[in-house]
């Protein structure tokens, strides 16, 4: 006779004390996923939590196993959840002293349309756009400043604070990326960054570039929140562009839970005196390198404030693996870029490359691994050579390339310079097992602009914009690079992350806009739109396979050709114009008697000149 009176507390509680009482880590899970045994975080608010009774009465929700922790405020919960298993909100008692204290935790029906709608995968049939979101666009000033953050400075002559940008401001503009030919976004990290200012070499920073996560499952108030990312997810989707996420497994910002009060004290790698990473790739792969070194590679930390993730132990593992599957699930993402990839434990990577392609086989993958040489880019991605440990992510961002274009673009040709240095790159190719699905790129967030480092000269720009285009691999541009956005990173990194002009109110020139373009911002984008949207249409330039030729004298000739199409690209580095013969290239051109010049209109014969520091793209007829 008492059990209506129970059922009727217990909703009541669930109703009112839900959020307050404890914390879970994943916020909600899915039915019908492959990864069915779910690990729940509970975090209380007493040192006494990790004594309370749990139960737990749900069809198809097995409690298997209840963890304590050195910290008495956590448990983690061993569930499984089966295949029968119904949405609905899973009632979690936590019961002491005869008291119980009930949340919810949502059990949510599945996506629809993997593979084909959402966890697409980002292939290098799709041209990526870079941004940062606090710097493109605000499309919604109300959440510049969250008076519950610990910063809420905002500050647009400041190139070290926040400057407003957001979720919608993206949304806002991705007309406009459609235009430019963009078929998939790349922001950096959206996740809650709640930090003070930080003290770093360049002065008080704040954290408005997105590395320093505060809470894995919250995207930051001041871009919008998770209502406004799913929303732009889903209208980027509806303009038929994919979009990446960025994750951080190597750090966590000094304020999350993860350091500021852990569960346990191995949830970070600690040390006895502060010791920072030395960055050195070559002690992780290196047959001759000190155990000693490969442990400062990998446990040390990048700054005072980021403290180093301890992927080793099991319970963090899991968390972050399920992480990344929920956020696939709960914003319908299609890629992974994975930041300072080679700073993480590596078969900790290996296990949430497993658990993301077998939850979603066309997802995509690649780890930035700042390397020195293409033997390091290649250690840390699927490759064809022997090695104590073999990674399997798909890809990589492919640094040796990239430094190879900038060397082919602005350096006279030597023995191993130049244009030689791009084609001795290009054939180590060998040493990857897919190098088309590495992500090549000319500048990033974290160099200095690539119009600053070719001595703003056009012809060098529209070089590299042809490289970029037509090279194998996936085509990644950093905002503001189609508008002639120029800058090093002096005095600080904020340098080269300014404000896109025109996507804040009151900004006096609109370049998202021709109108708002000077003739080289114009002729700079339209460069980059008419060779992107060739692109598009092209299969050769995003799938064929490559031949290059030996440089001679400053002039590198390659070929992307399938059985569709057949594209020369004509790279004339040299003071002086050159005559070009296609018999002189008669295993690629064959009976091929001219071709179209993909960004002129123009056409050629069988025999024409290309004028000095100049670039062509031969559609071959």
């Amino acid at each position: 006779m008492k059990k209506p009176f129970v059922l009727a507390v217990l909703l009541f509680l669930v109703s009112t004390t839900q959020a307050q009482y404890a914390s879970l880590y994943p916020s909600n899970w899915y039915v019908g996923m492959k990864w069915n045994k779910v690990q729940l975080i509970a975090k209380g608010d007493y040192d006494g939590f990790k004594q309370e009774k749990v139960v737990i009465n749900y069809p198809g929700v097995q409690l298997l196993k209840v963890h304590s922790f050195e910290n008495g405020k956590y448990l983690a919960l061993d569930l499984l959840i089966a295949a029968h298993a119904k949405p609905g909100n899973v009632i979690i008692e936590f019961i002491a002293n005869n008291k119980a204290h009930a949340v919810e935790w949502p059990l949510k029906a599945r996506r629809t349309g993997a593979g084909k709608t959402f966890a697409q995968g980002v292939t290098a049939k799709d041209f990526i756009y870079l941004l940062m979101p606090d710097r493109f666009s605000n499309g919604d000033p109300s959440n510049d400043r969250v008076s519950s953050y610990l910063d809420t400075m905002v500050n647009r002559k400041d190139p070290l604070v926040r400057h407003g940008g957001d979720l919608q401001g993206v949304e806002n503009q991705l007309d406009y990326l459609k235009d430019l030919g963009v078929t998939a976004i790349w922001m950096t990290p959206v996740l809650e960054n709640d930090m003070p200012l930080q003290s770093e070499q360049a002065g008080m920073m704040a954290g408005y570039h997105g590395y320093w996560f505060t809470d894995h499952y919250t995207v930051d108030k001041r871009l919008g929140g998770n209502a406004a990312y799913k929303k732009l997810v889903d209208a980027a989707h509806a303009r038929g562009i994919k979009m990446i996420q960025d994750a951080v497994y190597n750090h966590v910002g000094i304020e999350h839970w993860f350091y500021k009060d852990a569960p346990a004290k191995d949830w970070i790698n600690r040390w006895s005196n502060y010791t920072n990473t030395h960055h050195r790739e070559e002690t992780m792969f290196g047959q001759n390198g000190s155990e000693a070194e490969k442990k400062i590679m990998l446990n040390g930390w990048f700054v005072p404030h980021l403290p180093d993730v301890n992927q080793r132990n099991p319970f963090v593992a899991n968390y972050l693996i399920q992480h990344a599957l929920w956020s696939v699930e709960e914003f319908g993402i299609d890629g992974w870029r994975v930041d300072t990839y080679k700073y993480c434990d590596e078969a900790f990577m290996n296990k949430v490359n497993t658990a993301m392609e077998a939850e979603y086989p066309a997802i995509s993958v690649f780890g930035e691994s700042v390397a020195n040489t293409v033997t390091g880019s290649a250690y840390f991605t699927r490759n064809n050579f022997t090695t104590g440990f073999k990674h399997n992510v798909q890809g990589v961002t492919d640094f040796p390339l990239s430094y190879a274009m900038l060397e082919a673009i602005n350096r006279p040709q030597g023995w191993t310079e130049g244009m030689n240095k791009l084609y001795m790159t290009l054939a180590q190719d060998m040493l990857y097992k897919a190098p088309e699905k590495n992500c090549i790129f000319l500048d990033n967030h974290d160099s200095e602009r690539f119009i600053s480092m070719i001595g703003e000269d056009f012809q060098q720009y529209k070089m590299g914009i042809s490289l970029l285009l037509t090279l194998r691999g996936i085509p990644q541009l950093y905002y503001g690079t189609e508008i002639w956005m120029k800058n090093f990173k002096q005095p600080n990194d904020g340098m080269v992350r300014l404000d896109f002009p025109g996507g804040f109110a009151g900004d006096t020139e609109n370049k998202m806009q021709a109108s708002g373009r000077t003739a080289r911002e114009q002729a700079a984008f339209e460069f980059v739109r008419k060779l992107a949207n060739f692109r598009k249409d092209n299969s050769s330039v995003q799938t064929g396979r490559l031949m290059q030729y030996l440089p001679k004298d400053g002039l590198y000739v390659y070929f992307r050709y399938d059985q569709n199409h057949t594209v020369m690209c004509i790279l004339n580095g040299a003071d002086k114009a050159r005559d070009i013969q296609l018999q002189d290239y008669a295993e690629r051109t064959g009976n091929f008697k001219g071709g179209l010049n993909v960004t002129t209109g123009e056409t050629v014969e069988n025999s024409f000149t290309i004028g000095a520091k100049e670039t062509m793209i031969l559609l071959l007829r």
